[in-house]
């Protein structure tokens, strides 16, 4: 089917189709086995008012998607679902499994190698893309980030978050978030209007709250400081797998350890599913 024989809608369907296919493509390639699932893809209007608002609710700096790019009219969003096997591995108590580790630095290496080449996919259609540096950028002081990808995946349509901070989506929130900016036109994903999270919809949960070996989070709120704190006891212990984080900020990623926990992830109602 040409991409562009059905005009836009047609265009985001080879969209999906192309993330689908590299993601299955680098799945055999990890040495892991199959650890994800299809991805879901959501388009957000890159001039949404949503996103001006972000500096209010993420991040006071966080950037534009027509700073990151001339021209940006379309956010490519996508969520990387990891497979039950990976989730239920992560569900026991005390540190994350080893197995969880893994993926989250694979996944994390495979999103950027995908942001890479969707943009070289897309530029030969004709339509420039890029990816917002910053969203590599992560102030371990401030424990923030000036591009959010789970706010642009909320914005284009991709789920609302839950009680455990994370983005509750059609496939649950076990997984990695990914995002591009291009200047590529099709028809826009609205935000959800409904909650996914049992505990905002009607307080019939919490049970990531109860999970949480930092206590960072409660009906109150999210406490990063905690979180990141829990995030660090694990990289003392899961080495050798690469740490994403240390790697964009051009530090000794194999040997500073994996920054990762995903007990509020595993184990919930919402890790593999909208309840």
């Amino acid at each position: 089917m040409s991409v562009m024989s059905g005009g836009k809608i047609d265009l985001k369907k080879a969209v999906e189709n192309e993330i689908a296919a590299f993601v299955e493509d680098q799945g055999g390639r990890c040495g892991m086995g199959g650890i994800w699932r299809r991805p879901l893809v959501g388009f957000a209007d890159a001039r949404s008012t949503e996103f001006p608002r972000l500096r209010e609710t993420a991040h006071p700096r966080h950037v534009m998607p027509w700073e990151a790019l001339e021209g940006a009219k379309t956010v490519i969003a996508y969520f990387v679902p990891f497979t039950e096997s990976i989730g239920r591995g992560n569900a026991g108590a005390g540190l994350a499994s080893a197995d969880w580790a893994r993926a989250y630095e694979e996944t994390n290496a495979m999103l950027a190698r995908l942001s890479r080449h969707l943009a070289e996919w897309l530029a030969k259609r004709g339509y420039a893309a890029a990816s917002p540096a910053e969203a590599l950028v992560f102030d371990r002081v401030n424990i923030t980030c000036r591009w959010s990808q789970r706010h642009a995946a909320k914005i284009a349509g991709l789920g609302s978050f839950g009680l455990n901070n994370m983005l509750i989506t059609e496939r649950g929130c076990c997984g990695r978030l990914g995002s591009l900016i291009t200047a590529m036109d099709v028809e826009h994903d609205k935000p959800w209007d409904k909650e996914a999270c049992l505990y905002k919809r009607n307080g019939s949960c919490g049970v990531c709250a109860a999970r949480c070996p930092a206590g960072a989070l409660s009906p109150e709120g999210f406490d990063r400081v905690k979180c990141y704190a829990q995030c660090l006891k694990n990289a003392e212990v899961h080495r050798g797998y690469g740490n994403s984080y240390a790697s964009a900020a051009g530090g000794e990623a194999e040997e500073s350890g994996s920054e990762v926990c995903g007990k509020c992830l595993a184990g919930v109602p919402c890790a593999f599913r909208r309840p």
